[in-house]
């Protein structure tokens, strides 16, 4: 049974990677339509990490900034929920946790496309902070200047 279930959700990973695909291949309409498809079969009480990485993606995949700023905060609530009645040895919360300095990079960047500064300048901190936890890698470093980039369009505000 347990190795049921851990198919099952190696399914979900791989479904979203196919959208993420598509969304990077620039058809974004159709990975909104699939984001949505397996976020509506997820439900409210599916796994925080496959919530998680679905909503921050599907962020990406909005038109208008005030639904990308709702699927950034899906994604942070997910997050949040992440260890809700989990080990904190949970092989998923590593994972979760390294989503921290970009989930909150993207609700600052959102927030500064709605004109609102100060809202901006919380996420922003708060995406410092945890990326002091990424390593010294590609990812790590590239999420360090995205934050020093939006740092700077900040002082402007």
């Amino acid at each position: 049974m347990v190795e049921r279930q851990e198919t099952s959700e190696d399914a979900v990973m791989t479904r979203i990677g196919q959208a993420i695909m598509l969304l990077h291949g620039g058809d974004r309409e159709e990975a909104r339509n699939r984001f949505g498809a397996l976020w509506s079969e997820l439900g409210a009480d599916g796994d925080a990490l496959h919530r998680c990485t679905l909503a921050h993606y599907m962020a990406d995949t909005q038109d208008d900034p005030g639904d990308e700023l709702a699927w950034d905060l899906r994604a942070l609530t997910a997050a949040e929920g992440a260890g809700g009645g989990r080990s904190a040895q949970h092989p998923d919360l590593p994972a979760v946790r390294a989503f921290y300095p970009s989930l909150h990079l993207n609700l600052a960047a959102d927030y500064l496309k709605l004109q609102r500064p100060d809202s901006a300048r919380i996420h922003l901190q708060r995406a410092r902070v945890a990326a002091a936890s990424l390593p010294d890698d590609g990812y790590g470093d590239g999420v360090r200047a995205a934050i020093d980039r939006l740092e700077l369009r900040l002082r402007d505000q």
